[in-house]
């Protein structure tokens, strides 16, 4: 499967964007759909991750109660709000599939359980 990542762009601190992650077929056969993002100098990190299987997601505490994940019905595009944004989410966001086994864990999962990546979208937070 390829995977082609959009919308980034520069915003303002507080300001709201959604980045899309177009799939080249449907991803229902995903243990999990993901986005990681990585910043200038700093390794890449764990943002958020969906299960098609029951709609279960997670997220990295940096993130959690202002980024939400979601998915089309048609399970072709994984979407990623991002809502009340701060300069350290600038980054280059990066989605993800793991198609070999379920996630270990939720909250942190490496980067080795993906193994289809997409380009990455840059996402700009001014102050």
């Amino acid at each position: 499967v390829q995977l082609q990542a959009s919308g980034g762009g520069l915003v303002q601190a507080g300001a709201s964007l959604r980045i899309s992650c177009a799939a080249s077929e449907a991803t229902s056969g995903a243990y999990a759909m993901g986005w990681f993002r990585q910043a200038p100098g700093k390794e890449r990190e764990f943002v958020a991750a969906i299960s098609w299987s029951g709609g279960r997601a997670g997220y990295a505490d940096s993130v959690k109660g202002r980024f939400a994940i979601s998915g089309d019905n048609a399970k072709t595009t994984v979407f990623l709000q991002m809502n009340s944004l701060k300069p350290e989410d600038t980054a280059v966001y990066y989605c993800a599939a793991d198609y070999r086994f379920p996630l270990i864990t939720w909250s942190s999962p490496r980067q080795e359980e993906f193994e289809y990546w997409g380009q990455g979208t840059q996402v700009t937070v001014s102050s």
